[in-house]
This record gives C-alpha cells, sequence and structure tokens, in this order.
C-alpha cells in the first residue's frame, strides 16, 4: 500500500492540516513541527500526490513545451535552455512535437489543458484563428518565433532578418561574389525573414549580381542535395549562405565529397551557430543565436507571469539580438574583418 499524507501525520503526532502546510512551505508551521514532519516523511518514503495538490493549489508545477520537431541540436539546445530556468525555479517540463502538422499541434495543445499551468508555443501553424481555436484565454503563453499578432501573448523572436542580412554582406566584403542561399521550409517565419534578409542585402549590396536560391527544409539531406545542385552550376557561386548551420554541414559534406575546398574553393555560413558548427573541418563560420538563452528567456517570462500575475509584463513583441561569428569556412581571418558583430535591438541578458 502506499503511503499517505494521513499515514505521516500519524507518525508524526500531527494533524492532516498541519502536515500540508508544512511540506508546502508555509509560514504558520514552527521549524521544529516541519523539520519533525519532514523526518517522518522521509522515513516512511512518501510521496505527495501531485494531483491531489493541484486541485488545492490550482498549480501542477507544470510547463508545457510545443515545438515543430524534437530532432536536431537546435531543439535540444532550445529545450535545455527552458529545462535549465524551469528547474531552478521547481517547475516541471511536459514537450510535445507537432512533427510539422498543424491538426497535430492543435491536438498536442488541447491535450495540454489542465494538465500543465502555462505553454510556451513554438510553431509555423500559429496565428490568431489558431490561438482562439486551440488554446484558453484563462492558460498564459508565450510565443517564440512567430508572427502571430495577439495583444494577449507576448512574442520572442531572433533577428533572423538582420543576421542574414550581416552574414551576406559579410561575404561580399569579404569579396565573396555570386552567393548563394540555402532556403529553409516554405511558411517556416525563421526561414521567411532569413531568405528576405538576403534578398534585401543582395539588393543593396551587389545590386548587379544575380539571386541564386536553393530550396531546403533545415535538414542536413537537404543541405547535402542542395550542394550538390550548386556545385552542378556553371559558374559556381563564390559563397554558399545556408538558412540553418544543419543544412550548412549537409552542403559541406557534398563539396568534400566532390574534392571541392572550402573556403579556398567556395566560401561557406550558416545560421544558429549550434555546437557542432566549430567542430566541423573546417569550423563553421555562422549567425549566433543564443538557443540556451533564447529557451531560459522564454520560461523565466512565462513563469514571472504565473508567479505574479497581477504585475506581469507589459504584452509586446521582443527581438532578441545574435551576432556573426567568423570561423574557417568565410576564408577570412578576425583581423581582417570583425569576428563578431551583434545584430538586433536587443540582447539576451
Amino acid at each position: 500500500m502506499a503511503v499517505t499524507i494521513r499515514d505521516v501525520a500519524r507518525e508524526a503526532r500531527v494533524s492532516v492540516a498541519s502536515v500540508s502546510r508544512a511540506l508546502n512551505g508555509h509560514a504558520s508551521v514552527t521549524e521544529q513541527t516541519r523539520g519533525r514532519i519532514a523526518d517522518v516523511a522521509a522515513r516512511l518514503r512518501y510521496v505527495p500526490h501531485s494531483a491531489a495538490r493541484s486541485l488545492i493549489t490550482r498549480r501542477t508545477q507544470t510547463i508545457g513545451a510545443l515545438l515543430p520537431d524534437l530532432y536536431g541540436e537546435f531543439f535540444s539546445e532550445l529545450i535545455r535552455g527552458i529545462d535549465l530556468a524551469a528547474r531552478a525555479r521547481g517547475l516541471h517540463l511536459l514537450v510535445s512535437s507537432s512533427h510539422g502538422n498543424a491538426n497535430e499541434a492543435a491536438a498536442a495543445l488541447r491535450s495540454m489543458q489542465g494538465r500543465v499551468d502555462g505553454m510556451l508555443i513554438l510553431s509555423p501553424h500559429v496565428d490568431a484563428a489558431f490561438l482562439r481555436a486551440n488554446l484558453p484565454d484563462s492558460l498564459p503563453a508565450v510565443l517564440l518565433n512567430s508572427a502571430a499578432k495577439n495583444a494577449q501573448y507576448p512574442v520572442l523572436n531572433i533577428d533572423n532578418y538582420g543576421g542574414a542580412c550581416a552574414m551576406v554582406r559579410h561575404l561580399l566584403d569579404a569579396g565573396h561574389t555570386g552567393v548563394a542561399f540555402i532556403a529553409g521550409p516554405a511558411g517556416n517565419f525563421d526561414a521567411q525573414q532569413r531568405d528576405k534578409g538576403y534578398r534585401a542585402a543582395m539588393a543593396e549590396h551587389a545590386p548587379k549580381m544575380p539571386l541564386n536560391v536553393v530550396d531546403g527544409d533545415f535538414s542536413e539531406e537537404a543541405g547535402y542535395l542542395a550542394g550538390r545542385k550548386l556545385l552542378a552550376q556553371k559558374p559556381r557561386p563564390r559563397a554558399v549562405f545556408a538558412a540553418n548551420d544543419m543544412m550548412a554541414v549537409g552542403c559541406l559534406h557534398a563539396f568534400k565529397e566532390a574534392g571541392v575546398r572550402v573556403p579556398e574553393d567556395i566560401a561557406l555560413a550558416g545560421f544558429d551557430d549550434i555546437p557542432i558548427a566549430r567542430y566541423v573541418a573546417p569550423p563553421l563560420s555562422t549567425v549566433r543565436v543564443r538557443i540556451v538563452d533564447l529557451g531560459r528567456s522564454a520560461l523565466e517570462r512565462l513563469a514571472s507571469t504565473l508567479e505574479k500575475p497581477d504585475q506581469a509584463q507589459a504584452l509586446s513583441v521582443q527581438t532578441l539580438s545574435c551576432e556573426i561569428v567568423v570561423r574557417g569556412t568565410c576564408g577570412t581571418k578576425s583581423n581582417e574583418i570583425k569576428a563578431r558583430k551583434k545584430i538586433g535591438d536587443q540582447s539576451i541578458q
């Protein structure tokens, strides 16, 4: 039989209410009584019933996170940032993936209702209508990398546009001509903004150079296939900018397989600065996004709303800065061009 709160109360010679107050840190319990109750609970190996506790506190101490996928270093780093911040606040994390499907995203949100105190949502399917249909007004949420315009929910975005503009300008300033772009998946907000940044930078800084865009989907395989397509072009591009690091890594493999030297024959850059970017050979130049800090900041903003709902921050769209990180694939040295250049309006502190 499982040990109950009544067993703890009997052994500690106190009321059930006293046990509940002691284990929940209530100030009305003396330190001596609290210590005796804690010792008994430990000896009996009592585990509080979270469902019963939530009926009293109206809190599950759990945060839900809806992501488009769980595969890849970007999402693992994002989850790590969320989890670190949640753990520091004594919160649990419930994670679900939409697998790129709007119906699955809606089902995941509905399934979490009543099981979480708030939601972190990163999904290409999120817009005002989707939120109204699948998220109750009473459930706090923070949106990540979203174009959704809803005054009820704060949004944390990466400066995808500014980062892409800066990387293209860096490649052009380094003397690389014919910059090609490996695009991300259609309908993805990050991918759309990075595509716009590429086009804007080319129009401003290399107006006579033709645009060269190859389709991709953020996967290594898409980067590999894009790399092969670019190698078949005549003339070949002098530099390639991939919309994320995963595709850049796949593209690098295609170049190496064909005997093409990076950066001597073709320069290469990515976006995100996932951990593996610094360990490929040559190390990958990229637009750094502090992914762990993005997850941490989103969780902390949501947690602050839950802890002090009457003092919630003004709802707004916050753009988090990124920076250019120059490594071996660009063919430039840090003393030739500023290696790290901050981009965006607001840095994560």
